[in-house]
């Protein structure tokens, strides 16, 4: 029976913030324990702090989905404990518990029979909202999910495309509030440019929300780029790493754990940093409309200089020794071919496009495209080695599946 004790409605009203989740030595067994056989999942134990995004990644029939489900007891453990904010959800009567806990499906699991409206607004009805407020909640979701009201709200599940859908699931599980969501696979149903895009959507809503999420994919590469700190499990359901991004990458726990990740786990790494972790090269610089005596002396033994606009955004770069000095420098001599990049660019997308150009410089610009410096794939490469050392240097010996203490960065 639920326990009816006071705080037990505690979990129930936490909404607008992550709660910390907590798997204490939680095992599941399908049918009757047999002597020297594992369960589904075995003795895992992890903490995921307010806000963050754990990812439970491994090879099929490792233990992902039977963990996720533990969590909202569609699945109930055999043993251990699962608690949120420091209640064992056992103590939670069940509907009450689901109705507080996102969950997003592969499949969206939309109702086909129901409008977009009414699909996001399955919880908030189950709790007794009024109506005004449902209504202002659907909107409000369905723009935050880049979906225009007026055109979505009365459609049915069948008239979206698939990446619509998906996001329509989302905006569901977020429709309460709820201080931890589950999803499955949510992402793994589109094709690959829709899939970026939903991911990226994702995490720009959990940077303004800050809910606590657990994800469970196959895919390293979805794992790395989505979590805050990644569960890798392996079959026989047990934890073999969990750790932020980062630390799985640079101090693998086991040879599983570095065959899982990939031989090009250094690669990977450069998607968990951006242009803003390297230290910029600096380039001559010239203004349209000066005299071309002054950008040669400026450029000194270059040669090729970069070209700047009034407001300092860049053209283009100028061949030094194309320059007469009978001519004014004006943006019809520069060469644009230069990949443009952002403090936010990724150094993975950075190199990408610099082996994709000639001119394997690429100029880096703040926010109102004024240039900053220059990247190239020297830069990158020395960035790289240094979190390599710095991490070595700074790191402990990897503890396989004791909990990782620091967030990735």
């Amino acid at each position: 029976m639920a326990d009816r004790s006071p705080g037990h409605d505690a979990l129930l009203t936490t909404g607008g913030r992550g709660a910390t989740v907590e798997l204490r030595d939680v095992s599941k067994q399908f049918g009757p324990a047999v002597k020297g056989t594992a369960g589904a999942v075995n003795n895992l134990s992890i903490e995921v702090p307010p806000g963050e995004i754990c990812v439970l990644v491994g090879p099929s029939g490792c233990g992902k989905t039977t963990t996720l489900k533990m969590v909202n007891r569609l699945v109930e453990p055999t043993s251990g404990q699962v608690l949120i904010d420091g209640q064992d959800v056992q103590r939670i009567e069940v509907t009450a518990l689901r109705r507080r806990i996102g969950y997003v499906i592969q499949q969206t699991g939309l109702f086909p029979h129901q409008t977009i409206g009414r699909n996001v607004a399955t919880v908030p009805r189950l709790l007794g909202w009024p109506e005004e407020r449902i209504r202002a909640r659907v909107d409000e979701l369905l723009r935050l999910i880049g979906l225009e009201p007026e055109r979505v709200r009365d459609r049915y599940p069948s008239q979206l495309s698939g990446g619509e859908r998906q996001r329509v699931g989302v905006a569901r599980a977020m429709a309460a509030e709820p201080p931890v969501m589950l999803m499955d696979e949510p992402f793994g149903a589109v094709d690959p440019i829709v899939r970026e895009r939903l991911q990226n959507e994702f995490l720009r809503l959990h940077r303004r929300l800050g809910t606590t999420v657990l994800l469970v994919t196959h895919d390293i590469d979805e794992a790395i780029k989505m979590g805050t700190r990644v569960a890798v499990m392996q079959q026989g359901g047990h934890l073999a790493q969990y750790a932020p991004p980062a630390e799985l990458l640079t101090h693998p726990a086991s040879e599983f754990v570095a065959d899982f990740v990939g031989a090009d786990r250094g690669l990977k790494r450069l998607s968990l940093m951006t242009v803003d972790d390297v230290e910029l090269g600096r380039a001559a610089t010239a203004r349209l409309g000066e005299p071309v005596g002054a950008a040669r002396a400026r450029a000194g033994t270059a040669s090729w200089i970069l070209l700047l606009d009034a407001d300092g955004r860049p053209e283009g770069w100028l061949s030094v020794g194309q320059l007469r000095e009978d001519r004014e420098i004006t943006s019809e001599l520069a060469d644009p071919s230069s990949p443009i990049f952002t403090h936010e660019t990724t150094l993975r997308e950075a190199i990408s496009r610099l082996l994709a150009t000639a001119v394997q410089t690429g100029v880096v610009v703040d926010e109102n495209g004024r240039y900053e410096g220059t990247l190239s794939l020297e830069t990158v490469g020395a960035a790289l080695r240094a979190s390599a050392a710095e991490s070595t240097n700074g790191a402990a010996v990897p503890s396989g599946a004791e909990p990782a203490t620091e967030r990735a960065q």
